[in-house]
Parts: structure tokens; sequence; C-alpha cells
């Protein structure tokens, strides 16, 4: 801008609007031209941007209300976009006063002496816009402003002179947008500090007399848990936030994945080639969605968005770091990779009273599980659970047969009980496809085992050494490469532990697949 005076300024017609009239101005246009004026957000198109926009266009003051890891932060920043590119204040005003209607005693003072020779300066709209933290040692000096006995004491000015004012950092946001992040961690007595601003819109510091309009626009983020467990919102504080925005995690697997894709570091230079297909980011994704159902995990904490992000992070590390082992030009991922996204979950899944009982790697490890089944039932047959089959044979095993078993329910406490479900027999002809040999071959007493340091070499040997898993996997999960197809063969091994037909064990990042009965008695005799 050429204009560096009042006059100057005036001879442009210039003329004064409110920070929400502008905002509203501002936006109108902007989806008048179908612009996108949250970039970086998905997944909020049909829900909470509709109601920001509302909001705005109401002229409302706005709390995001939602659990950690939503964006909140990230919608605040962008409300700049709203704003214009520059707007003119007097120069040096320490609250950003308009040359038109100067509010300060200092720019008051300035405007009858310069007249049309008032300097004026330019303020970007990133410099409009501030935030704080809110945190237990917060004052209103911080917020509002106090008194300053240095300058008055340099300026020799009495304490009822106005401008031995120290302003804080809400009038220093004057025509700006100021955000306060997790407001319920304000002490209740500081919130009281905020209802004149919300309301009447001006300022009062200490026992001053005078009232400092101010021209801003004040926006909060929150989390529902903090209502309870670190403070609340004060009853007239809600009250003046015009408008209450609800906030939610991505609803289906594609938008999260394109959140995680935007925000992970997976971009990185090297000389080996990373090949991680969409169904591994999905897999990633799906901790997320299982861990936010899951009951061992509070719910009411939420799971954020950075969980995943991190663990892609993690996952894309630990394939660079095996091909630096093994020294193999192409890698792809293997479900073994995952036990080194622990990290990226432990960290970030708050646990129910249950959960950590079994403690934060055990049900990350089960978290993980659940995903990788979900991944499995999408390529291949289901398995028979195992259980109601074992129960089954106990039952023989004491030689009972149908009228004997019903009289020992019959028996018990005196009264006639439902006796257990008998399993269903498989028809003739209608075995799993191929499980059975697997599963034979691990029941004669043979296992393998698998790690995410093997060179790939030795990894997919040790997956063929197990009868029909080369020809399952193929026949179920075509497969573009060797990798892939040892991926899937890795699967189906997977699968038959998470329906309780093979153990797993995993100790020092190996993974050791065997037969379950034996592995039970080996745990007994340890």
């Amino acid at each position: 801008m050429n204009i560096h005076t009042l006059g100057e300024l005036r001879a442009t017609g210039y003329r004064i609007t409110s920070v929400k009239d502008e905002m509203r101005r501002n936006l109108l246009a902007a989806i008048a031209r179908g612009e996108t004026l949250f970039p970086g957000i998905h997944g909020y198109e049909r829900t909470v941007i509709p109601a920001i926009h509302n909001a705005i266009l109401s002229k409302h003051d706005i709390i995001l209300l939602g659990l950690r890891g939503q964006a909140k932060t990230r919608i605040l920043r962008s409300l700049t976009n709203l704003l214009d590119e520059r707007v003119p204040i007097i120069a040096g005003c320490e609250i950003n006063d308009s040359p038109l209607a100067p509010t300060c005693k200092r720019c008051r003072r300035l405007a009858i002496e310069k007249g049309d020779d008032l300097p004026i300066a330019w303020l970007t709209r990133d410099e409009r816009y501030r935030e704080k933290l809110a945190t237990p040692d917060v004052t209103v000096a911080d917020l509002i402003g106090d008194i300053d006995p240095i300058k008055a004491a340099n300026q020799r000015l009495t304490y009822a002179d106005e401008e031995v004012i120290h302003y804080g950092i809400i009038p220093r946001t004057n025509r700006g947008i100021f955000a306060i992040n997790e407001l319920p961690d304000l002490a209740p007595r500081i919130q009281v500090a905020l209802l004149n601003i919300l309301e009447e819109r001006d300022l009062q510091i200490r026992g001053f007399p005078i009232r400092i309009p101010m021209d801003v626009v004040l926006v909060f983020s929150a989390n529902p848990e903090d209502y309870t467990s670190r403070g609340n919102i004060i009853t007239p504080l809600k009250d003046r936030i015009d408008s209450q925005i609800l906030t939610h995690y991505p609803q289906s697997v594609e938008t999260a994945m394109q959140i995680t894709r935007q925000e992970a570091w997976t971009d990185r230079a090297g000389s080996v080639a990373l090949v991680i297909p969409d169904y591994i980011h999905s897999l990633v994704e799906q901790i997320a969605f299982v861990a936010r159902g899951s009951e061992l995990v509070d719910q009411s904490s939420g799971v954020s968005a950075r969980l995943t992000i991190a663990a892609m992070e993690l996952l894309q590390s630990n394939m660079e770091r095996r091909a630096a082992l093994t020294h193999d030009q192409s890698v792809f991922p293997r479900l073994s990779d995952l036990a080194m996204l622990l990290p990226a979950i432990t960290g970030k899944v708050e646990m129910v009273y249950e959960g950590e009982q079994q403690g934060a790697e055990v049900v990350a490890r089960k978290l993980i599980g659940e995903a990788v089944a979900k991944l499995f039932a999408t390529k291949f047959p289901p398995i028979e659970r195992a259980g109601v089959g074992s129960r089954n044979e106990r039952n023989r095993s004491y030689d009972l047969d149908a009228d004997e078993l019903d009289d020992a329910f019959t028996s018990r406490r005196g009264r006639k009980q439902q006796p257990p479900p008998r399993p269903e027999e498989k028809p003739a002809g209608k075995s799993e496809p191929n499980y059975d040999s697997i599963l034979a071959w691990f029941i004669e007493g043979n296992k393998i085992t698998l790690s995410d340091e093997q060179p790939f070499a030795v990894y997919v040997s040790e997956l063929k050494r197990v009868p029909k898993l080369l020809e399952t996997a193929t026949k179920y999960a075509p497969s573009s490469s060797d990798h892939e197809q040892a991926f899937w063969m890795e699967m189906i091994l997977e699968g038959l532990h998470q329906s309780l037909r093979l153990a797993r064990e995993d100790l020092d990042s190996t993974i050791t697949f065997q037969e379950m009965m034996k592995f039970n008695v080996l745990r007994t005799v340890k």
C-alpha cells in the first residue's frame, strides 16, 4: 500500500467495517466463487463447515466442541482466510485503532495534533489473528490488561492516567480474531473477565472509569471430557457464546485415509522402493476405527487422528530399517511390521478399568488383531471359530451322551437348565477351503517363525513351508508381485490365529505360529 497518512486514506473513500461484517461479506463472496475456505479439512463438508458458515453469516462468536484430534485448532486458524488482506491502523497503536475512529487516549491526542498527516500502518490478515492456550496460570492481566507501574514511572504519569494501562492480548487483537484453546481450563474467575467483551463489546481494566470499545471476534475450542476432569465453562459465558458447533471423527475409512495421507510424513527420498498399497493404508485406519468402538478404550477421551498419522510414519520407517538391514531393493509391508506400531497406539489411547488391568500393550495388540481380521474377511472365506467344537470334544471325553448331559444339567442346583448348544456339523464335501490342510501341518508339530527383519527370500521360503498356503493365497487374493503374495500368505496364518485355530507367540520382534493345543501345553508346563 502506498497510503501512509490519514489524508491519503480519506481520499480513497475508505470506510470502517467491523470484523464480523468483513468476514460475512468475504464469506458470501467466497461461497459464490466456489472457493475452499478451510483447506486441509476433510469429512466436515456436510456437517461442521456449513454450521461455521451459518455462524459467521449470523455474526456469532463460536465455540468448537469436540474430542482431541478433530482439527479444531486448524479450523480456527483458517478463519483468517475470511479477513481482508490488509486494514489500516494508526501507526504505533497498541490496540490497532482505526485512523478514522481512534479510541485510546494516545491515538485521540495524535489525531488532534496531526490531522490529515496522522501516520498510518497496515495490518495483514495473519497479524490480525492471535490465540491463547488456556492454562490454570492465565491471569486477567494476561487477557485483558493491568496498570503498568514501570510505564507510569518512566513517563511520569499518575495511576489515574489512562496511558499507564498495559493492554492484554485480547485488546491487542482489536479488529481481528482472538482464539482461546481448551476454554474449560481457564479458572472461573478468569472466564468472568470475558463476559463484558462478549456481550457489551467493551474493555474495563481495574478501577478506570473508561470503557474502550472492542471490535474483535472471539472463538473458542473445548473438549467435552474437560467439563468433568479439569474444569467447566461457567454458565454465563456459555450463554454469551452464540454458536456451539460439534466436531467429529472421520465417518468413513476413505476420509480418514485422505487425512492421514495429507498429514503423515511419507514422502521420503531414498534409493529403496517402498510399496504401500491402499489396503495397507485402510488396515492402519481400521485400527483407529476399532479403537473408537472398543469396550476397553475410554470413548469419552476419544482416539485422535494423530494415532494413524504416527502409525503410518512408523510403518514406513520400519520398512526403511528392514531395507537397510537386509539390503533388499524393494520393500513391501508385512503383518509382522504391525508390532512396531505399538508406540503410536499405547500413548494415544486411554483405557477404561478393564483395559488398564490388561495393559496398554495387550489392548493395542488386540486392536491391531481386530483390524487385521476385518481385512482378512474382505479377501478370504470365513474360518469356523474354535471354541464350540472344543467344548464338544471335552463332553465326549467324559463319554456322556445327549441324555446324560441333560441329566447332569438337571441335577445342578436341583433345577432344569438349558444344555449348551451343540455345534453344527459341516455338510459332507463342504470343508473349509484348504484351511484343514494348513492346520493339519501344524497339528503334526510343525511351526514357522517370521520376523520384520528377515530378508525377503528367507521370509517367503519360511511361508512356503506350509502346505496349501500359497495355493489358498493365490486363489482368493491374486497378487501383482511376490511380495504381495507373501503378505496374503501371512494374512491367512493371522486369520487362523484370530479365529483361535493357530497359536501365535510374539518374542523379540519374531512371530511364531504353531498348533494351539501344543502351545497351551507348553505354556502350562512353563
